[in-house]
């Protein structure tokens, strides 16, 4: 079947198969990788993205449901005159690691500062409770979100 969704701002089609994951669409049929597959069960929040300004993990959304939809996966937060200032705050702060959390837990941030501009650590915590990382103890991980909050 195809579908038609705009990614990353930018119209985009795709032949999918009815029960893909938006998750294969994006990085084997679009070519964005950047939204990782991990656990296929929506548990490690490593596929965050945004459907409609919603966050969602890809793995369980299927490409079908989102013809007709605004993706924006972590390639996209990215603007003309550079890093969007959540993936500059994980640079400055140290908080990426071997790097496979790292997408989605972009994404999600990304999507809480825009609902909460200045959240306190319980409200970090609880937004980002969907997106686990195997590698850090998440020390910078609240480093970055709190730099990008005041950026």
């Amino acid at each position: 079947m195809k579908i038609r969704l705009a990614v990353n701002g930018e119209a985009r089609e795709a032949d999918v198969w009815a029960g893909e994951s938006l998750l294969t669409t994006l990085r084997d049929t679009l070519d964005l990788p950047g939204s990782k597959n991990a656990c296929e069960q929506g548990e490690c929040g490593s596929c965050s993205v945004l459907l409609d300004g919603e966050l969602v993990c890809a793995c369980l959304v299927l490409a079908a449901q989102a013809d007709g939809h605004e993706v924006t996966t972590v390639e996209g937060l990215r603007s003309q005159s550079g890093l969007h200032a959540v993936q500059q705050a994980f640079i400055d702060s140290g908080a990426v690691q071997c790097g496979f959390c790292t997408p989605g837990l972009i994404v999600a941030t990304a999507a809480l500062l825009e609902r909460v501009p200045n959240p306190s650590d319980d409200v970090i915590r609880e937004e980002l409770s969907g997106n686990l990382c195997r590698c850090t103890g998440y020390a910078k991980i609240f480093d970055a979100v709190r730099l990008a909050a005041r950026a």
